[in-house]
């Protein structure tokens, strides 16, 4: 029997929206706006898109969002994390504000604006696990994983010699949740939005 179309939401309180809806209605997916709770219930995967950290957080507080999406993720929910929305899942952050809340979910410790300012963005193709090929990647003011846990899977790294960031790690998973540093929304295709796909649609075969 085949499995349904997956409902995947992408947090639209700030960022990147419009470029994963795009790229998850490519895929097949039912993809919506996410701004309510209401909105949050009917999802069976998220996206959390990039933009800054600080604001994302402070809104989804605003919305009420805040509490449904901690308790979400807790109960499994498959969520993909990009650039922000890395710092988002992550359980520990450096180099945080002072009032830094983060939703939580993935054991890694997170440096926020690692790469630098704006003028500091870069690209790189990216070794990623699971695909056959590189995937050209876009980091803007993005973070790096500087310790992840045991149950944390390294999906890439900044390759050695490309970058003065070489050997970061840029890319992670544990369980349902997945996250990038970079934005795979601009120039890389929809493949770290497949792989997500996947996921989401792993977890409802289950």
């Amino acid at each position: 029997m085949p499995v349904p179309v997956p409902t995947i939401g992408v947090l639209a309180l700030q960022g990147d929206v419009r470029e994963h809806v795009r790229a998850l209605q490519r895929l097949g997916a039912d993809a919506l706006g996410v701004r309510r709770p209401v909105e949050l219930a009917r999802c069976h995967g998220l996206v959390i898109p990039g933009g800054e950290s600080t604001t994302i957080a402070k809104l989804a507080t605003a919305f009420d969002l805040m509490g449904p999406l901690r308790d979400r993720v807790a109960a499994g929910l498959p969520v993909l994390g990009t650039c922000a929305g890395m710092i988002l899942l992550a359980d520990r952050i450096e180099d945080g504000t002072d009032d830094q809340e983060s939703i939580g979910g993935l054991d890694i410790t997170v440096r926020r604006n690692a790469f630098g300012r704006q003028v500091d963005s870069f690209e790189t193709d990216l070794d990623v696990v699971g695909l056959d090929t590189p995937v050209h990647a876009v980091f803007i003011r993005a973070p790096w994983v500087e310790q992840a846990g045991a149950d944390v899977e390294v999906l890439a790294r900044v390759p050695a010699g490309d970058h003065p960031a070489a050997g970061k790690i840029v890319a992670v998973r544990q369980g349902p949740l997945t996250a990038t540093s970079f934005h795979p929304e601009f120039g890389g295709g929809d493949r770290i939005h497949a792989m997500f796909v996947e996921t989401v649609r792993s977890s409802r075969r289950a």
